[in-house]
């Protein structure tokens, strides 16, 4: 099993692997092509997203940008989201967004999760003496329909349902029901969304 297939499996990976670090080389240089642009340029945007999401793109996705992206195409949108400026996805396990899913200034989705244990975690030397970096990520969904205020950060292996609003701040670290307001660090719901 190659590295690759572990990381986006959820297992242990070497996340120094020489295919991931090429990915995210890649990814890392259509983010920064993506960001030198202009508004107005679209059909550059587009191309560049193209590439960067790895095919076609959904309809009436806007990323304002910057964005930051650890590999890109192991992230789906699904139509009409948007997001404001500072999105960052570290999608080392699938990430998931739904049809018309907003995202406000600054929000994070990060997938990786690192070993508790310092030796885990810290570089060490594999059986062949290289030094490697462990880690393992778990995949994140967002259902349809969901608003994310500004500066939420969304945790590995989350699922937050649809319709739900995330407020401002928070710390998203357990899966949300849908149609809830959830908010706070960690985030909770506060209320059920209704008619």
């Amino acid at each position: 099993m190659t590295e690759k297939e572990k990381m986006l499996s959820g297992q242990l990976y070497d996340a120094s692997d020489s295919e991931l670090a090429a990915l995210r080389k890649t990814a890392h240089k259509l983010c920064k092509d993506y960001n030198d642009l202009y508004e107005d340029e679209t059909e550059a945007r587009e191309e560049i997203l193209r590439k960067l999401l790895g095919g076609k793109l959904p309809e009436w996705l806007s990323l304002q940008g910057p964005i930051q992206f650890d590999y890109g195409v192991f992230t789906t949108f699904g139509k009409g989201c948007y997001a404001n400026f500072n999105l960052t996805v570290l999608d080392c396990c699938p990430v998931k967004i739904g049809n018309n899913v907003f995202f406000g200034p600054n929000c994070t989705i990060a997938t990786p999760v690192h070993p508790m244990k310092a030796a885990q975690r810290n570089p060490h030397p594999n059986e062949n003496g290289n030094i490697v970096c462990d880690e393992y990520a778990k995949p994140v969904i967002i259902g349809d329909s969901c608003w994310i205020a500004s500066n939420v950060v969304i945790c590995a292996g989350v699922t937050i349902g649809e319709g739900c609003v995330i407020g401002a701040g928070s710390v998203v670290t357990r899966d949300i029901p849908p149609n809830s307001f959830a908010a706070g660090n960690p985030c909770r719901v506060i209320k059920q969304i209704d008619n």
